[in-house]
């Protein structure tokens, strides 16, 4: 491993750890409820069940998620696929390229893999889809265009999904998205992607909930953008982004912020008013989450 994911990773367990000793108030029932938990790659562990897999959305779907982010890439036939490396090394141990193999083979050789079509006859409607566009060869940007289109036919943007980038120039190829429904992530200092997004009207920003100030929040707000934030891992973390007015929260552990959310309902239900109660069949809360 390089020494530049050992750093990002130890600043991320120590913000982590920072923020999960720094006491933060209930937020408001109304925003309890208008939670908006999104499972980074599902819920996986990648041991039992794999990232980006039909089991681990599945485990989004059943603990009662928002939404689950996924990262798509294409295969040499042009199928775009659900899979976040460029090779199958790290998870499949073999040096394959996705975008070197046929469908067919793909399937044959790393069967957990789901085409975007899959997930979206599965999961569309149910689960909110926050699709990142990996960056990789555009070897037939028209037909890739088209599939992309295709797969998401059946689903409405902004509504049922969002596109997401690291770098915007990746979508400047693709044709036919319209730009509210794409959010672009900031990597690191969040600032300068921002001006980007304001400029273009893009649908909103992500970043890292330690890089994300309330002015940016209140910027974008202010002009109809959604903001994001990745990776609250702690009550104390997820209730200060709530607090903050954040839209989106990816999480690595969004099953158990649920759970947390779930409990915090109930408690505000215990001290509701005489004559007031909370319901706690909210879209956000219900296993099967029908939207």
């Amino acid at each position: 491993m390089s020494i530049l994911p050992l750093i990002e990773g130890y600043y991320m367990r120590m913000m982590d750890a920072y923020f999960a000793h720094k006491p933060q108030p209930t937020p408001p029932v109304s925003v309890l409820k208008a939670c908006r938990l999104i499972a980074h790659r599902g819920e996986h562990d990648n041991r039992m069940v794999l990232e980006n897999s039909l089991a681990a959305f599945q485990r989004a779907a059943d603990a009662g998620l928002w939404g689950i982010e996924l990262d798509v890439r294409w295969t040499r036939d042009l199928v775009p696929v659900v899979f976040h490396d460029p090779d199958l090394n790290r998870l499949f141990s073999r040096s394959e390229r996705i975008d070197r193999l046929t469908f067919r083979q793909l399937r044959a050789c790393a069967e957990p893999i789901p085409s975007l079509t899959e997930v979206v006859e599965r999961f569309g409607k149910r689960l909110h889809l926050m699709i990142e566009i990996k960056r990789g060869e555009w070897s037939d940007i028209r037909n890739q265009s088209r599939t992309l289109r295709e797969a998401l036919a059946p689903l409405r943007p902004v509504v049922d999904y969002h596109l997401m980038v690291l770098d915007p120039s990746i979508m400047a190829p693709l044709s036919g998205l319209a730009p509210s429904c794409m959010i672009a992530i900031a990597y690191h200092w969040p600032y300068r992607l921002s001006r980007w997004v304001l400029e273009h009207r893009w649908g909103g920003l992500a970043t890292h909930y330690s890089m994300l100030r309330r002015t940016l929040i209140r910027r974008h707000h202010t002009h109809g953008q959604g903001v994001g934030c990745a990776f609250p891992a702690s009550r104390n973390s997820l209730f200060r982004e709530l607090n903050r007015g954040v839209d989106f929260i990816f999480s690595n552990c969004a099953g158990r912020l649920q759970k947390m959310l779930v409990e915090a309902l109930i408690q505000a239900q215990l001290h509701c008013p005489s004559g007031q109660t909370v319901c706690l069949k909210d879209e956000n809360f219900t296993s099967s989450n029908t939207r």
